[in-house]
C-alpha cells in the first residue's frame, strides 16, 4: 500500500464500475476510454493495496472489500458534488441574480404531480439557479449532502438540519367516473371486495399499520400491485380501479371521485428540510422559501376542493 492519497477520479471510476459491473459500461457512464477506467482501477488497487474487483468473462465481479468501500466512495462523490453546488452560487451575483445548483429529493409522485408548476414559477424569479431533482422514495441523507433540499413525509429529527412543517397532505380512496359508472360505487367498507383494488406490491411497515388502522382489504385482494406511486395514479386516472391518491391530485383530474371518504381518510404530515450550513446560500435559501410558499398552497387548495 503507498502512502500516497488516491485522487478522486480513481474512486469515481471504482464506483462507476461497481455501478455498472464493466469498465465498458463505466467508461461510457464517465465518457472515458476502456483503458483509462482500467488504469483507474488498477491504480486505486495499488494505492489500496487491496482487491477490489475478480476479473472475468462475463465483466467485474467485486470482493467483499469493494462492497466494504462502497459507501465511503459514495460519501466523497456525495460531498463532491456538494462542493461543486455550493461553489457554483458563489462570486459576485452583483445584477444577475441568485445564481447556483441546488439539489432537490421528493418522492415519485411529488416530484411528478406536485413540484413542476413550482419549479417553473421559480425559473422564471430565478432563471439563473440551475435544479438537480433527485426522484426517490427513499429518505436521502441531507447530513452527508446527498441533496441539499428534501420534500419528506416524516419529521427530519436531527438538529443539523433546518426543518419546517408545511401541512398534511390528505389521502383518500378514489376511482375514475367510468369505473364506478361500470361497476357501481361501494358505499359500505365490504363492499370493496367485489371491486377491482390497486395497491402495492411490497409491503412496508407503513403500509402494513395503516392495513391494520383502518382494517383494510389484505394485501393478496389488490387485483394490481405496484410500488410506483405515480404508476398507481395513471391507472386510477385510466379506469382500472379503486385506489389511494391524494385528494388535491384527485380532484385537479376533474373525472376521479372519492370513495367512503367518511371510513378512510390518511393525513401525511409533510416537512421541508435544507442542512443548516446551507442557511445563508442564496440560491438554496432562495429555493427552500419558493417551495416552502408553493407547497402550503398546494396543501390549502385541498380544503377547498372538497
Amino acid at each position: 500500500m503507498t502512502t500516497a492519497e488516491p485522487n478522486w477520479d480513481l474512486y469515481r471510476s471504482f464506483l462507476s464500475v461497481l455501478k455498472e459491473g464493466s469498465l465498458s459500461g463505466a467508461a461510457r457512464t464517465l465518457a472515458l476510454t476502456q483503458p483509462t477506467v482500467g488504469r483507474h482501477i488498477d491504480a486505486l488497487e495499488q494505492a489500496l493495496g487491496l482487491a477490489l474487483f475478480t476479473r472475468s468473462q462475463t465483466g467485474f465481479i467485486p470482493t467483499e472489500a469493494a462492497y466494504e468501500l462502497e459507501p465511503y466512495a459514495e460519501t466523497l462523490a456525495a460531498t463532491s458534488s456538494a462542493l461543486l453546488r455550493a461553489a457554483s452560487s458563489m462570486g459576485r451575483d452583483g445584477e444577475q441574480g441568485i445564481h447556483g445548483t441546488v439539489r432537490i429529493t421528493a418522492s415519485e409522485v411529488v416530484s411528478v404531480e406536485v413540484l413542476p408548476p413550482l419549479l417553473a414559477k421559480l425559473s422564471r424569479s430565478h432563471p439563473r439557479i440551475h435544479v438537480e431533482l433527485a426522484v426517490s422514495n427513499k429518505l436521502e441523507n441531507l447530513l452527508r449532502r446527498d441533496a441539499d433540499i428534501a420534500v419528506r413525509m416524516t419529521k427530519p429529527e436531527h438538529d443539523a438540519l433546518i426543518a419546517r412543517r408545511i401541512g398534511n397532505i390528505e389521502l383518500g380512496f378514489f376511482a375514475h367516473r367510468s369505473y364506478l359508472k361500470r361497476r357501481g360505487t361501494p358505499l359500505k367498507w365490504d363492499e370493496l371486495a367485489n371491486h377491482t383494488l390497486i395497491g402495492v406490491d411490497s409491503e412496508t411497515a407503513f403500509t402494513r399499520a395503516m392495513r391494520t388502522r383502518f382494517n383494510a382489504p389484505p394485501h393478496e385482494a389488490h387485483q394490481l400491485r405496484c410500488d410506483n406511486d405515480v404508476v398507481q395514479l395513471a391507472a386510477i386516472r385510466a379506469g382500472v380501479g379503486i385506489g389511494i391518491c391524494q385528494v388535491a391530485l384527485a380532484h385537479a383530474h376533474g373525472s376521479l371521485v372519492r370513495v367512503l371518504p367518511d371510513q378512510l381518510s390518511i393525513q401525511l404530515d409533510t416537512w421541508l428540510a435544507m442542512h443548516e450550513n446551507l442557511r445563508n446560500n442564496p440560491a438554496c435559501s432562495a429555493v427552500f422559501s419558493a417551495l416552502a410558499v408553493g407547497l402550503s398552497a398546494y396543501i390549502e387548495s385541498q380544503g377547498s376542493l372538497l
